[in-house]
């Protein structure tokens, strides 16, 4: 990021900048929400912000980054690593736009030479080293069965969260949050886990 004035005034206005996209891009979507209209939210011409960002796919990412510090910070209210993600998923359903946008940007990001591929290739490593971790915890306090491996039931609760966002883009009936529980319950070794 080039810097322009204090540094610190640069932070906020690039901290500005995410915040405002974030509300937009959630209200408007991916595909509605233009340059020019982040810009003009924040006061700035589209040649302006993009002075803080050097594209629009590296503005998007670190979209998604911003949200996922503020998921972070809700997630960390809240004790049950599952509860935790019935929450997000949850809180999902109300930011349809953010969800497109990640579900967009994860599949352009499969290319490599795309700039999120580096966002989410660290994203899907961290959370899956932390879920792993989570259910490893469950399975040794005696809730989840010890004969499924951590690693592989924290990628499949990933990947059915990632492939419930894309069905509930297109049909907005599907409960994602039942269908998540409904696989961690396979795991749970007496009553459904909720």
């Amino acid at each position: 990021m080039a810097q322009r004035g204090s540094y610190a005034k640069g932070v906020a206005k690039r901290e500005e900048i995410l915040s405002t996209a974030l509300e937009v891009i959630a209200r408007n979507g991916y595909r509605r929400t233009s340059v020019r209209e982040l810009a003009d939210a924040v006061g700035l011409s589209q040649a302006g912000l993009l002075h803080y960002f050097s594209s629009k796919e590296e503005l998007f990412t670190e979209v998604l980054r911003k949200r996922d510090d503020v998921d972070a910070r809700r997630r960390d209210l809240v004790s049950d690593p599952f509860d935790a993600l019935t929450d997000t998923i949850s809180h999902n359903a109300d930011v349809g736009g953010l969800v497109r946008l990640y579900v967009q940007l994860s599949a352009d990001a499969t290319d490599g030479e795309h700039p999120a591929n580096p966002y989410f290739t660290e994203r899907y490593a961290t959370l899956r080293t932390t879920l792993t971790q989570a259910i490893a915890a469950e399975q040794d306090a005696g809730r989840l069965r010890p004969d499924v491996s951590a690693a592989q039931l924290a990628t499949v609760v990933i990947a059915t969260m990632d492939g419930l966002q894309t069905q509930w883009l297109l049909d907005p009936s599907i409960d994602m949050v039942g269908a998540v529980e409904s696989v961690i319950a396979l795991a749970t070794t007496a009553e459904p886990h909720r």
